[in-house]
């Protein structure tokens, strides 16, 4: 997605060799008008998947969840929690995840009532870098029985390789930009 691209060069901020902050934006302040051409854009992606929800997690992942499924018809945007409140009492589902951001590892969580066999889902996330949270949220919807149709990113740090662990495992993944490496403070994009 050439704008992205664009956005990210305009607007992101590479760090050392590995990280790409794209907080102006993306995962701390929301440019809304432009997660609606996200979602505008995974709806070209993942067009004629019979979709009944869309799974992401806290709290990056909501708001290009929503923007995407207003593009499905407003699925319904079930998302992982990142720390389990007292309210999720009818029994969940649960998958340890590693954040890199943050270096310590937690357990994410979705109640059972609102994942099941019946379901066909996409995953939709802000960064797939090493790919552990795209892989507990695929955990999450296996152990419950639903239907994994598809991965989505918005960027993926193909160097750190998650997007090819993803793949490997049999999932369809789209990401919208692919940072093939960060060189010298420069953000390089696969072609």
């Amino acid at each position: 997605m050439e704008a992205l691209k664009n956005k990210i060069l305009a607007e992101g901020q590479a760090i050392g060799t590995e990280i790409v902050k794209v907080d102006s934006f993306l995962n701390h302040q929301i440019d809304a008008e432009f997660m609606y051409e996200i979602g505008k854009e995974f709806k070209t992606r993942f067009d004629g998947k019979e979709l009944t929800k869309i799974l992401t997690i806290e709290a990056s992942g909501i708001a290009i969840a929503v923007c995407t499924s207003s593009f499905f018809g407003y699925l319904p945007v079930v998302f992982a929690k990142k720390a389990v409140p007292n309210t999720l009492v009818d029994g969940l589902y649960s998958s340890p995840v590693k954040s890199f951001t943050k270096d310590e590892t937690y357990q994410i969580a979705i109640a059972k009532n609102f994942l099941s066999s019946d379901d066909k889902i996409l995953i939709i996330d802000d960064l797939l870098a090493y790919g552990d949270a795209a892989l507990a949220l695929c955990d999450l919807a296996e152990q419950a029985g639903a239907h994994i149709l598809g991965v989505g990113a918005v960027i993926e740090k193909e160097f750190q390789g998650g997007g090819n662990r993803v793949r490997a495992k049999g999932y369809t993944v789209e990401s919208l930009a692919i940072i093939e490496k960060i060189e010298n403070g420069k953000i390089i994009f696969k072609d």
